[in-house]
């Protein structure tokens, strides 16, 4: 099958184009005779756009990093360093970041290093929420624990990196660590918010964040064909988290200046808040 030339120019090779070309009419042959569609190597197959390989989930994660890069913009301005959780909190930002820069790349162009890249940083998100969460209700008093902990958790993502690189990539596995360390994030999260509900109002936004992440996740359990051949369960699942990160962070800042609502918004909300703001980080482990 001869190479369409306007793709190999935008990054598609000549053996990819027909791969894509073939996959096409195999879907054709197998509808036109009535059977499912099927998928190739464990995947549906996606109607390309320009460069983009699957270009609802690329576009989605591209809007995940932007509300992320966004919102710690906000989150910079309105939380000074000097108050507590706010580098951890950064940290986690830029993870996040890094995470859907790769899963952006991934959905462009499907490829043995852009595949491992967005597992291994999706997971490294993972385990560092479970650090935030750590930090959060356990560091502020116990920052000798929470170093240690992170520690761990470092040492327990190079060791599922090597596993996945060096001896087997298996998928199953994979999920499944994921999974249980996203349980732990979830119950660790909601066992914190119930304990503060009535101390601190604003932990609601925490507890929709954990649940809402949880709920959405389930989306990639539907696994359908893609919808006009652009969106299927992964890339509604992407679109679905755009917002939570817009609360997330509203719930972070409203942590940390002390805010129900988390919002400044007047000069004498904002005078009133600079004690807080700035108080010693003794006082301010009594806000966690």
């Amino acid at each position: 099958m001869a190479c369409a030339n306007l793709h190999c120019k935008r990054g598609w090779t000549c053996r990819d184009d027909c791969k894509y070309e073939c996959m096409w009419l195999t879907v054709g042959l197998y509808v036109q005779e009535g059977y499912k569609v099927p998928q190739f190597h464990g995947k549906w197959p996606f109607s390309r756009f320009l460069f983009f390989q699957e270009p609802a989930s690329a576009f989605a994660s591209l809007l995940n990093g932007l509300a992320n890069l966004v919102m710690l913009n906000r989150y910079k301005a309105a939380v000074p360093p000097s108050s507590p959780m706010y580098h951890t909190c950064i940290a986690f930002a830029w993870v996040s970041l890094n995470a859907w820069f790769w899963s952006t790349i991934f959905h462009t162009r499907d490829t043995n290093l852009t595949e491992k890249m967005d597992y291994f940083c999706a997971s490294a998100v993972i385990l560092h929420s479970v650090y935030l969460c750590c930090v959060r209700t356990l560091g502020l008093k116990r920052p000798a624990f929470a170093t240690v902990f992170g520690g761990f958790l470092l040492l327990f993502l190079a060791c599922h990196i090597s596993y996945l690189t060096l001896v087997r990539f298996d998928y199953g596995y994979n999920m499944a660590a994921n999974v249980a360390i996203g349980l732990l994030n979830l119950f660790w999260w909601l066992g914190w918010c119930m304990r503060n509900q009535q101390r601190l109002p604003y932990v609601w936004k925490c507890v929709a964040v954990v649940l809402l992440l949880q709920a959405l996740a389930l989306l990639e359990l539907l696994d359908f064909p893609p919808l006009f051949w652009v969106f299927d369960a992964h890339a509604i699942w992407h679109i679905s988290t755009i917002p939570v990160n817009i609360l997330f962070y509203r719930e972070v800042k409203a942590a940390y200046l002390g805010f129900p609502g988390g919002h400044l918004s007047s000069h004498r909300n904002f005078s009133s808040a600079r004690g807080l703001l700035h108080m010693p980080l003794d006082r301010a482990r009594g806000f966690c």
